[in-house]
């Protein structure tokens, strides 16, 4: 089995989940570089981003790992795009961890924002599930399927507006199953948050569900000029 394991590492040896370096002995995930210079995004639950940088209507807070450039972009380009769905392990362990110092206390649902159907078949998955599976291995928290797509939406990052980006995913998700949430606080997943319209709009069908509080929580966020 050692030989297996160390023929394993030579013929695939563990990269950057940024850059895409071969990782050192006690490196995890990032490489020294990457962790040392990856956009880390500042915001949290406890430190809220600064009146009018958000679009947080129907959400109580959100926070990023990472803000989305650089070998930041390019890595989720990879894991959304070009079949890198590996990606999400190492997403996930980063993505628990900030939840871990956001909610110290716990919540009561992890759950993502889904794809079409459509797009899953194109793309062979669903990447935001994906990290929902990965970050719930790390936590020990099993996600739930609270919503569905049930309409095929153009890319939101082809819509000019966030008005036309709101029009877009309006109606586009519905509840998955019939889960009663009142009183309950939810944690959605995704990997990126631009305006928050997909966002916003999944959260206006969480609090429809009766969620007492719903807190968004993605891999990168684009930075406000």
């Amino acid at each position: 089995m050692m030989i297996l394991s160390w023929l394993g590492e030579v013929l695939y040896p563990s990269k950057c989940i940024l850059c895409g370096r071969v990782l050192k002995k006690q490196e995890t995930d990032l490489c020294g570089v990457c962790r040392v210079n990856a956009p880390e995004y500042p915001y949290s639950r406890s430190k809220p981003a600064p009146k009018g940088n958000l679009n947080l209507r129907f959400l109580d807070s959100f926070t990023a790992v990472w803000y989305y450039e650089g070998d930041v972009r390019k890595s989720i380009h990879r894991f959304k795009f070009c079949r890198k769905a590996h990606l999400s392990t190492g997403y996930g362990r980063m993505v628990a961890l900030r939840l871990e110092e956001t909610f110290p206390e716990g919540f009561d649902y992890l759950t993502w924002v889904p794809v079409s159907g459509l797009r899953r078949m194109r793309r062979g998955y669903d990447q935001t599930e994906l990290l929902a599976r990965a970050v719930g291995r790390e936590l020990r928290f099993a996600p739930v399927r609270l919503l569905k797509k049930v309409r095929n939406t153009r890319p939101q990052f082809q819509q000019a507006t966030p008005e036309a980006r709101r029009a877009n995913v309006a109606g586009a998700f519905a509840p998955c199953e019939k889960i009663d949430l009142t009183g309950k606080r939810v944690v959605l997943l995704d990997d990126i948050y631009t305006t928050g319209a997909t966002a916003s709009e999944c959260g206006r069908i969480l609090r429809g569900m009766g969620a007492k509080e719903v807190h968004i929580v993605t891999i990168a966020a684009a930075r406000r000029r």
